[in-house]
């Protein structure tokens, strides 16, 4: 469903060389994934006979056996519609290769020998097996490779395998040390059309291992733009000389979706979704992913795996659906990258006024936005040792100014030091008024526009008086809805905060006030933080509150950047966007909230592209952006009716 798939890490308990009682362990977590509603499921190297076996590997009995139990595995898997893959030794044209096996309703769909062999430090597995690179056949009939099949007929065999499951989901294997090579097969196989990666993995455990492993495994799906699935044999291996950990980890393009939590593990089934669509979106996006292929001179060959009419199971609800996709969950994580991109700010503004000379001019409100963009220009002031003074910040208020916001802005201009000016714009909107004949008793989009294109002139103005530049203080949720007036707050010399989402722009405020950059100004700073979101255009009510609030207008801007968010950086259809938003938001929107404000989301998306034709420079500080000259390009008149359709069948 909407392209996710369910994998899952199955590590079971082993009984060294007794492959009967490992099948066994292993076809009940076969049957625990099917309860889970698993797609594929992936159990550790050699898991059949275990794979601390040594020179037992030589002997008949355990080759034979280990035939025997897979055997076994398929008849009783066979009406399971559970894709298995599993690690076993197998005797192929007289050598015996270290194997990942493919299988599905009790059919072998494909035989993946291991390629890089290590033989050094504690490991010694040349003693006992071959390489893929000395396997000259692609093929083996079942009746000779598993005596007492039954059916007879050809299995692929080869490293150069990739498997079709049929809705467009393909898939490669490869087996624990072939991770480590310098450039694994799973590479190979990912430009050869895999979108997963399945890693059938005997790892011991020494000190740091686990978290090396982790992260060699996480930047190799970054890599691949692809799902990568880790799974090593757990602590019932020997430990004559060794210690295994049973570690897992499922990755998806540089992201862990899910990972095993102790250090030493076994008897486990750890389950994921992955979004394949996620995936999709980046390889038609990202051109170097298809370039690869003319470097890499791989040979895949697609195998069509049997029953490939039938559905998959994952829905996502096994999968981590950010609420604020901008916004990271962990406080110092959410600390650290409001920093960072705060930093991003400061030196793009310095860039401008080091090139310009020009001193930087600011509209005040004591709103969210206008305070960070205050804050990067006090701070690129110091970047460039030039005086605080040399900022200066404007304050305008007019009809919809509230006491709160006039008195935060004044005390947040005195606390940094910059140079503060107080222009009441109120005569100059009512001669305007009465200029082009608006009646002021008439609270339309003249009336509150004519008071944005008055402060942005009395920016211009002021700037063109004093050798300043206008800094732009509209964040990318705005820009988006087109939530900002045409030639007004539109409009700036450099804007600072044109790639800052509205949902992390509290967050950022909240980390300047964590890393004490400005003391003076932290208690302002945190009452700028607390207070509602309004463009403060219209009258306050009759105490003297923002009476006009953004939020009970174009919607909660929660909502809105996680559709932003989908749209742009994966493109996903509105009937995804949707339901993954039913799963985020499940504890706070009803559906029809959700179907509301996604309609608006994409008629106020289409029809403000005119706005964003003609932003700006900004420096870009995240995944998602909405310049003209970088990250989107849209025409202005294109309709939003296929999109806006499809949600009305929802």
């Amino acid at each position: 469903m909407y392209d996710f798939i369910r994998v899952a890490c199955a590590v079971p308990p082993v009984s060294v060389g007794d492959p009967s009682a490992n099948v066994q362990a292993m076809f009940e977590k076969v049957k625990a994934a099917q309860e889970k509603n698993v797609d594929i499921v992936v159990f550790p190297e050699l898991c059949v006979t275990g794979y601390t076996c040594g020179d037992l590997f030589f002997q008949d009995a355990l080759q034979k056996s280990a035939v025997d139990a897979i055997l076994l595995l398929l008849k009783q898997t066979e009406t399971l519609p559970v894709t298995i893959l599993f690690g076993a030794p197998l005797l192929l044209e007289g050598q015996l290769f270290n194997c990942a096996i493919g299988a599905r309703r009790g059919k072998i769909f494909g035989i993946v020998p291991k390629i890089f062999i290590p033989n050094y430090n504690e490991f010694y597995e040349k003693r006992w097996f071959s390489s893929a690179l000395e396997c000259k056949e692609t093929s083996v009939q079942s009746t000779v490779a598993f005596p007492g099949i039954g059916a007879d007929y050809p299995i692929p065999v080869g490293s150069g395998l990739v498997f079709d499951l049929g809705h467009k989901v393909k898939f490669g294997m490869e087996i624990c040390e072939d991770l480590w090579a310098p450039i694994p097969p799973s590479s190979y196989l990912c430009v050869g059309g895999a979108e997963l990666i399945f890693n059938l993995s005997a790892s011991n455990e020494t000190i740091t291992k686990r978290a090396y492993c982790g992260a060699m495994a996480k930047q190799q799906s970054a890599s691949l733009i692809g799902g990568y699935v880790y799974c090593s044999a757990g602590c019932d291996e020997s430990t004559t000389d060794l210690v295994f950990s049973g570690h897992s980890i499922i990755c998806e393009n540089g992201a862990v979706l899910n990972e095993n939590k102790t250090l030493i593990d076994n008897d486990y089934l750890l389950c994921s979704d992955i979004d394949l669509g996620r995936l999709r979106a980046d390889r038609i996006k990202i051109k170097t992913f298809k370039d690869s292929a003319q470097i890499l001179p791989h040979e895949c060959h697609i195998i069509p795996v049997p029953f490939e009419n039938e559905t998959f199971s994952g829905d996502g609800t096994l999968y981590h659906i950010k609420k604020y996709p901008f916004v990271p969950a962990s406080k110092t994580d959410r600390e650290r990258r409001c920093k960072d991109i705060f930093d991003m700010q400061v030196f793009g503004l310095r860039k401008r006024l080091l090139v310009t000379g020009a001193k930087p001019v600011v509209g005040v409100s004591g709103g969210l936005d206008s305070t960070l963009a205050l804050l990067v220009c006090v701070q690129a002031m110091k970047a460039l040792n030039r005086p605080l003074t040399d900022v200066t910040g404007i304050t305008m208020p007019c009809f919809g100014t509230t006491d709160r916001t006039y008195q935060n802005a004044l005390e947040l201009m005195r606390a940094l030091g910059v140079t503060t000016k107080e222009i009441n714009i109120k005569s100059a909107c009512e001669q305007h008024f009465k200029d082009i004949g608006q009646n002021p008793d008439t609270h339309d989009t003249t009336y509150e526009n004519v008071q944005a294109r008055e402060r942005t002139q009395v920016l211009m103005d002021y700037a063109g008086k004093t050798g300043g530049l206008v800094v732009g203080t509209g964040d990318l949720s705005e820009l988006a809805l087109g939530w900002c007036t045409y030639n007004a707050d539109h409009m700036s010399m450099y804007n600072v905060n044109g790639s800052v989402p509205k949902t992390l722009v509290k967050w950022m405020i909240d980390s300047v006030v964590a890393f004490d950059l400005f003391p003076a100004a932290t208690p302002v700073l945190k009452d700028v933080i607390d207070t509602p979101i309004s463009p403060e255009l219209l009258p306050p009510d009759e105490k003297g509150n923002i009476a006009q609030q953004t939020e009970d207008i174009v919607g909660p801007y929660a909502l809105h950047d996680f559709f932003l968010y989908h749209m742009l950086r994966f493109g996903f259809a509105p009937d995804k966007i949707y339901y993954l938003a039913k799963l985020a938001f499940a504890d706070e929107f009803e559906p029809p909230v959700i179907l509301k404000w996604l309609k608006t989301f994409y008629k106020r998306f289409f029809s403000q592209q005119f706005k964003r034709s003609c932003l700006p420079d900004g420096v870009k500080v995240g995944s998602v952006c909405l310049s003209p000259r970088g990250d989107w390009r849209m025409p202005s008149d294109a309709s939003a009716k296929i999109w806006l359709d499809s949600l009305e069948q929802l």
